[in-house]
């Protein structure tokens, strides 16, 4: 079991959440989850992922009731946001099982550096520092957000 992340993490997360859910709904999109909502990322046996935060769009994850378990859909964004206990390598390799199982973007917050990684298929990961500007063109294109605006 791990340590639970700490105040810091839930402000980064929510700061995130905000940010996403703000564009997204402004534009009728989809829905931004938080909370560690499930994400199938593999089958027989079973494997879930719950990121912090997530992006469905309406083609992914339909208007009217959610499903009361696992979307069986993946969303096109999955996010993480580092905890203290956290391991880089165990970051990569989430990133990867997200993007095998289907998202198109995933997004990793390092609360200590203060950086954004954000990891696609068939690209090298990019890392932008505070001064940079987070685009997320391969799921929401058009959303662009100062990486220091994410951080507390």
């Amino acid at each position: 079991m791990s340590p639970l992340p700490g105040v810091r993490h839930g402000i980064v997360c929510n700061r995130l959440g905000k940010v996403l859910a703000d564009f997204v709904d402004d534009r009728g999109l989809g829905y931004v989850v938080n909370n560690d909502s499930g994400v199938i990322t593999s089958r027989n046996p079973d494997t879930v992922r719950g990121p912090d935060v997530s992006y469905y769009s309406f083609d992914r994850l339909p208007k009217g009731d959610p499903p009361k378990g696992y979307n069986p859909s993946p969303p096109e964004l999955a996010c993480e946001v580092l905890s203290p206990s956290d391991r880089w390598d165990e970051a990569i390799a989430k990133a990867g099982e997200y993007l095998g199982a289907g998202v198109l973007v995933v997004l990793v917050l390092d609360l200590e550096a203060r950086t954004a990684t954000v990891f696609e298929s068939a690209k090298a990961p990019a890392t932008l520092g505070a001064g940079g500007v987070l685009r997320l063109d391969a799921a929401l294109p058009g959303f662009e957000v100062m990486v220091e605006k994410l951080f507390a």
